[in-house]
């Protein structure tokens, strides 16, 4: 049996693509079209990339082969992808009022990531800074906790028209957490894509007025929610912290580079050794190392980034943490005066970043054209 290019238009001008007004030969979807006998070969152009839409369109135009022209031919279609260039981004400016954004990143849990945030933001007011805080570790939130705000929700206010969230303030710093929206029991479960929602409507929707510094508490580990927060705000710059065992600076180590990599490109401040040594008030220079001894200063060393604190681990800190009163408030003690030099510390390695290099751009996220068969 013979067949030719007029059979095969015809029959393919019963098919329409899914949202095109147009039959599939009207469009100028068919973009080529070779018989070798019984054989037929297609070129057609959508601009549709997903897997199940591209299957759709192949079977039909088999079928459609099939069932008008000749119901054993040989049908092979070539699909070309020609999807229009699109970026897709959430929010990409900056923050209005806000003048650096510093993420707070750990690559395991249990490093004391919080609490660094929680004293390190008391610490930055203490300085007379306006500071502001967004807990985004979703799956854990632990600043109502650690500012004292357990029992207490933000409020709704109108700003030019819409709805803002005012952040709570305590110590002299405002906190967004998404445990202010939870039950103090109820597990937060979800997924990805949801846990990145809320935090991109805990950083726009909050009313933050005037900050130096919004200082943003991830969740451990390098997933969705750290990509959302370079997708969505340009950031000063990042901080990660570690303690001192290998098994953490391993983790410390991937979190660097996560922020290193070439697509995000986040400066790395430096990097912060919780629970670096045990001492006391009354034998401050007898240190213990209990978890090894300056491990994250060696990897500073090794990545060629800043050491910004060496904070040591005492009974105290857990029990100022949980009575929601952080621990560089406890006056003249080795704690307060390690915290104080970490907010100085952190402080002017923010001012050396914003002096020697040029404001960090949002990820952007580009989908572009492409063939697939």
């Amino acid at each position: 049996m013979k067949l030719s290019k007029t059979q095969i238009k015809e029959a393919l001008s019963n098919i329409s693509l899914p949202n095109e007004g147009q039959n599939i030969v009207e469009s100028g979807a068919i973009k080529n079209i070779q018989i070798f006998g019984t054989d037929v070969e297609l070129d057609v152009e959508i601009k549709n990339p997903t897997l199940q839409y591209k299957k759709k369109v192949e079977v039909e135009c088999i079928k459609a082969i099939h069932d008008f022209v000749y119901e054993k031919a040989k049908v092979k279609v070539n699909l070309i992808v020609n999807a229009p260039e699109k970026t897709t981004q959430i929010k990409g400016n900056p923050i209005p009022g806000v003048k650096n954004i510093i993420a707070i990143s750990s690559g395991k849990g249990g490093v004391g990531k919080s609490t660094i945030t929680a004293n390190l933001a008391v610490g930055l007011a203490q300085l007379g800074k306006k500071v502001g805080v967004v807990d985004a570790d979703i799956y854990g939130p632990s600043m109502p906790i650690m500012f004292d705000l357990e029992r207490a929700a933000p409020q709704a206010i109108e700003v030019d028209g819409k709805t803002k969230m005012k952040p709570l303030e305590s110590y002299g710093v405002k906190v967004l957490s998404i445990g202010f929206f939870a039950q103090a029991q109820q597990a937060v479960v979800w997924r990805g894509p949801m846990a990145s929602k809320a935090l991109n409507q805990l950083i726009w929707d909050g009313h933050w007025d005037e900050l130096d510094y919004l200082i943003v508490d991830l969740p451990p580990g390098t997933g969705d929610i750290h990509l959302s927060l370079v997708q969505s705000i340009p950031l000063t710059g990042a901080i990660v912290v570690s303690t001192p065992q290998l098994i953490a600076l391993a983790d410390a180590r991937k979190g660097v580079n996560m922020f290193g990599m070439e697509s995000i490109d986040v400066p790395v401040l430096g990097i912060i050794e919780n629970m670096a040594f045990f001492s006391t008030d009354d034998m401050p220079n007898k240190k213990y190392y209990i978890f090894g001894k300056e491990g994250a200063k060696q990897l500073a060393q090794q990545m060629d980034i800043a050491l910004l604190g060496e904070i040591p681990i005492l009974q105290s800190i857990r029990e100022a943490a949980d009575a929601g009163r952080p621990a560089i408030l406890q006056k003249d003690t080795i704690i307060a005066k390690s915290f104080i030099n970490l907010a100085k510390n952190v402080a002017e390695a923010i001012d050396k970043r914003n002096t020697n290099i040029k404001p960090t751009q949002v990820v952007q996220t580009t989908h572009t054209k492409g063939c697939s068969n």
